[in-house]
């Protein structure tokens, strides 16, 4: 008796305007991913602010700006953007943009590193939040592009190959270029911020080679001004979108911590400047290996299963630290480094958790449910600066565990998400 074959497997055939845009779109990836080494938000960006600042509530703002700003930018233009026929120009535009907060951070630091104005770490916080204003669109347009131009099936694919040869590319340069940096008496982070601006600017360069087609006008699409009614609308019409917003919000909350794990190593374990660029090298080839697995599951057995393993893993990256930290500090400081291989599921799971979302609505309301997703994460961020002012209170463990449980309850809520795929109108898009 003849069968279907399972969707989930089936091996697709691509057109080769297809296959172009599916290059096009792991180049702008890959060297994007080159670019992010430099500004590793678990390492770099933290002892930045560190040493212009100081106090933990300094550190803890950099994840409420971060997500406020990546989140609020994009709901109001999803609007825009799904009314405007081709999207690539975004997508070149959004990752050229984010190139410049740093070419301009790294003039600032070569002539102000010697007297490090208070004036300097006000101006940092704006640009920090502009860079991620702007980031936020190119994730919001890159997930929009992606879910226009790539089969569900292919998705995978994608962040697999993309994450493999960005990260590994990007550990590269930074076993090359890092050490020597770091060591500078500056801290090297005039050199390290220019490499990541110039970097981003060739990765959005790659949007020019994308062949797309003019999109219909989408009825659904509303003014910046009307984004928030939006919002709810897309909460409020499906029940599974409202099941993964409560999954995203439990797993990101490790992004809370982001700042604080390089600070808990330096206070608990001694550590230096010398074993932090071995961190971001761990952190990154991390990301490579767990993207190539995370888009192998997702394109065999679906994004559900990898949500699930990648926040039931993500649960004890927080614990994980814990633990180091109360060995001896020669051992704690040896394989602290595991810890920033844990949290390489972090950006291998906010993509996977994108492409969830593409397969629960058509693809006329990728732009609405994108930013809906980004709008949503911001919420636990609001306490980001009360989780350092904690820390500084109480100390660094207590918290992290408090963490670690949040995220154990998202494992529990995972479970429950549907497969979008086994949905007909998933096989349609």
């Amino acid at each position: 008796m003849h069968t279907d074959p399972d969707p989930l497997t089936v091996v697709i055939e691509e057109p080769a305007e297809q296959t172009r845009n599916f290059i096009a779109l792991a180049m702008q990836q890959i060297l994007l991913r080159i670019a992010w080494i430099f500004k590793t938000e678990t390492v770099i960006m933290p002892a930045f602010v560190d040493s212009i600042a100081g106090p933990g509530w300094v550190r803890g703002f950099l994840p409420v700006l971060n997500r406020l700003s990546q989140s609020i930018v994009p709901a109001l233009l999803a609007g825009p953007l799904a009314r405007k026929p081709q999207k690539k120009s975004w997508l070149t535009a959004a990752t050229v943009l984010m190139g410049i907060p740093f070419v301009i951070l790294a003039l600032l630091w070569t002539q102000y590193s010697d007297t490090r104005p208070v004036w300097l770490a006000i101006v940092f916080l704006v640009l920090y939040s502009v860079f991620f204003a702007v980031n936020g669109t190119n994730i919001l347009v890159f997930g929009v592009l992606q879910g226009k131009l790539l089969r569900p099936q292919v998705r995978g694919r994608l962040l697999g190959l993309s994450g493999f040869l960005g990260s590994f590319g990007a550990v590269f340069c930074a076993w090359w270029l890092l050490p020597g940096w770091m060591d500078r008496p500056d801290g090297g982070f005039g050199l390290i911020f220019m490499f990541t601006g110039l970097g981003f600017i060739v990765s959005g360069l790659c949007g020019i080679f994308i062949v797309e087609d003019h999109d219909r006008q989408d009825p659904h699409a509303v003014a910046p001004t009307g984004q928030l009614a939006e919002v709810w609308a897309a909460i409020r019409e499906t029940p599974d979108f409202r099941r993964l917003i409560v999954v995203t919000m439990l797993v990101m909350t490790v992004q809370l911590l982001f700042p604080h794990y390089q600070a808990l190593a330096r206070e608990k374990l001694g550590a230096t400047h010398s074993e932090m660029w071995f961190w971001v090298v761990a952190q990154n080839a991390a990301v490579g290996i767990f993207s190539w697995f995370a888009g192998w599951v997702a394109d065999r057995r679906g994004n559900r299963l990898a949500i699930v393993y990648q926040t039931f893993c993500a649960a004890f990256t927080p614990l994980l630290a814990v633990v180091l930290v109360r060995m001896n500090a020669t051992d704690g400081l040896r394989y602290y480094w595991l810890v920033f291989v844990m949290l390489g599921f972090t950006p291998v799971t906010m993509k996977t958790l994108i492409n969830y979302t593409l397969e629960l609505t058509p693809r006329e309301r990728h732009p609405r449910y994108l930013s809906t997703l980004n709008l949503a994460l911001a919420v636990p961020f609001l306490t980001s600066p009360l989780f350092g002012y904690v820390i500084d209170l109480i100390g660094f463990e207590p918290v992290f565990i408090f963490t670690s449980g949040l995220i154990a309850l998202g494992v529990f809520f995972a479970m429950r998400l549907p497969e979008p795929r086994n949905n007909p109108i998933s096989k349609d898009r």
